[in-house]
């Protein structure tokens, strides 16, 4: 077994018994499973498919901090962030490395039922649904045996919740520090929920955060997700998201990465009733040494289900994107319309992007394209603008912005499209480091 992985098998035998005491009885029930399959199956080389434009052993070799006794962290973000996004009324929750932050959580603004809480708070609902759409990845398995809890959103049948739910990931450290987060949210029969969740990096340490996040839109669900991270240059990021539809449900799955260091998102997504549909979309800006990966499956396993999905990048300075998307139609998924494209832009010589779209087509009666480009600004385009007046610089930011700005537009809410398109007009100026308002990066 490599050095990288012979860590974190050493470290669970260590620890064992007090990974478990801090943790509740769901999560202890698949973690000597998921310590079997991680310590036979190691972490993945390069030469691994699903892996091969980013080095998960490089990324995970740092010995780095684990706060396994679960020690206050000093910070009280309710004192410290306020996020001003115009408009847009949230109800707030903050997640401290992996940690629901519960020592003053807000004032119950959501239906009755609705639950947001910490796993080892409602082991009850947690024990229904955790693990169940989780494979045996080996990132997610890392962090099925290292978690010790995990943050619930728990909406019941028929029920709406009209106000954002917004959690903010703040990570915070003395030390450089690895953090294994866990998300749940789960949509019972006609629910509608919409959830913002926001990455900060409050101290220039290293982070290396593994998350798995599982989601269950139930029959004629909405659920709409959506993230923004906005952390650092010493920021690593390995996240895998699992979602499941059933019957007539409608999912709306966005990433806007800002601001990083190496982010590899992967997201399985099954339509697995008839009627569901879909939309996965991204954008990213980076530039520097940023590092990028997105990795993406939509499995149509039933007939009559429609997916959408738009991937979009802009790359300057050394900085390395990768997308490789599946749409896997399966042999009874007659029927299907399904629509994949990542397009990309490279400003400078020394960006890299590798793109792999990818159709694998089991019926006969679909409607299925998939396409990529890659790219530089339109020279034509610049001298257009530029005969009317427009410096080169402020042609080519404001050319950047509106291709970034085809992903925003299909974000349905306005206030939160609206502060995107600001953030990515002053990303391109050089001139964001962090979301105006936030205390905790000043």
């Amino acid at each position: 077994m490599e050095n990288s992985a012979t860590q974190y098998v050493e470290l669970y035998g260590q620890c064992r018994e007090t990974i478990m005491s801090h943790s509740c009885s769901p999560m202890n029930a698949v973690r000597e499973e998921a310590y079997e399959a991680f310590r036979n199956g190691g972490l993945p080389g390069r030469k691994d498919e699903e892996y091969r434009y980013t080095d998960i052993r490089e990324l995970m070799a740092p010995d780095l901090g684990l706060n396994l006794n679960r020690l206050e962290i000093p910070v009280d973000p309710y004192k410290a962030f306020r996020c001003d996004v115009p408009n847009l009324s949230t109800q707030l929750y903050f997640v401290v490395n992996d940690t629901l932050f519960s020592k003053a959580l807000p004032k119950k603004e959501l239906p009755e039922g609705v639950v947001v809480d910490s796993f080892c708070n409602r082991p009850d609902i947690v024990a229904r649904y955790y693990n169940t759409l989780a494979d045996s990845d080996s990132v997610t398995s890392l962090n099925t045996m290292l978690a010790e809890d995990g943050l619930l959103i728990y909406v019941p049948e028929g029920i709406c919740v009209d106000k954002t739910i917004q959690v903010v990931n703040i990570l915070r450290s003395d030390v450089d520090m690895m953090v294994n987060r866990r998300v749940l949210v789960v949509a019972g029969k006609r629910a509608s929920v919409k959830i913002l969740f926001c990455d900060h990096a409050v101290d220039d340490r290293r982070f290396l955060t593994t998350q798995v996040m599982e989601v269950l839109a139930g029959e004629d669900a909405s659920v709409e997700i959506y993230g923004l991270e906005e952390t650092h240059q010493r920021n690593t990021l390995v996240a895998n998201t699992y979602i499941r539809q059933e019957r007539g449900s409608r999912v709306n799955h966005s990433l806007v990465t800002l601001h990083n260091g190496k982010t590899r998102q992967m997201t399985r997504l099954t339509l697995a009733g008839e009627g569901a549909e879909c939309w996965l979309n991204g954008a990213v800006v980076a530039d520097k040494e940023q590092h990028v990966d997105n990795n993406t499956l939509i499995d149509h396993a039933v007939p009559h289900c429609d997916s959408h999905e738009l991937y979009k990048y802009v790359l300057d300075g050394n900085a390395v994107g990768a997308f490789a998307g599946r749409i896997l139609v399966r042999k009874d998924a007659q029927k299907t319309t399904s629509e994949e494209t990542n397009q990309n832009l490279l400003s400078t010589k020394t960006a890299r992007m590798y793109t792999q779209p990818m159709l694998e087509i089991y019926a006969d009666d679909v409607k299925c394209s998939h396409g990529s480009t890659v790219g530089q600004l339109s020279e034509n385009a610049l001298f257009y603008m530029r005969q009317r007046g427009i410096p080169l610089e402020e042609a080519r930011l404001l050319l950047q912005a509106a291709f970034v700005y085809e992903v925003i537009d299909k974000i349905p809410l306005e206030p939160l499209r609206d502060r995107l398109h600001y953030l990515i007009e002053k990303r391109f100026r050089g001139e964001l480091s962090k979301c105006e308002g936030c205390k905790l990066c000043k």
